[in-house]
């Protein structure tokens, strides 16, 4: 019987070899590298930034919202180039199915405009308390009993 590597074989070379590459560098980094530490590199910003606060800080979640509200419909309209180009040759279909993934891209940042996640600054949420039900007692303790008009007055 003869040696024959099949295809899996060479697949799986051609993994050890990278692995080996990559395990060659790292090693060869570690091995050069200098080994100096200081103040400025164990920083969290090597930048020249001064550390303010702590790193555990936490951000309005708007700022991911908005990123991958903008990835979304920027990739999606990445795909009208190309249909732009040649929806000529595909005749009438080409250009209704076009038109219809326009249709759900307007629909869909139609639906995020009106969910209100568009809007950078969105209104503070009224969370309840038990503090107005207590003034509002109170308000109506301190008002004087209003009297309905008597009609028979108005005449």
């Amino acid at each position: 019987m003869e040696n024959q590597i099949t295809q899996f074989g060479y697949v799986l070379i051609f993994m050890v070899i990278g692995v080996s590459f990559v395990g060659i560098g790292f090693l060869t980094s570690w091995l050069l590298r200098p080994d100096r530490p200081n103040d400025e590199k164990l920083s969290s910003y090597e930048c020249g930034e001064e550390v303010v606060g702590s790193s555990w800080v936490q951000f309005n979640i708007r700022f991911y919202v908005v990123a991958l509200i903008f990835i979304l419909f920027d990739v999606e309209v990445v795909f009208l180039f190309p249909w732009a180009t040649v929806f000529k040759e595909f005749g009438t279909y080409g250009f209704l199915t076009g038109l219809f993934f326009l249709g759900v891209l307007i629909v869909g940042m139609l639906y995020e405009w009106r969910k209100g996640d568009l809007e950078w600054v969105r209104p503070h949420p009224v969370i309840p308390s038990l503090e107005p039900k207590q003034i509002k007692a109170r308000q109506l303790r301190e008002e004087k009993p209003v009297t309905e008009p008597d009609p028979a007055a108005a005449e």
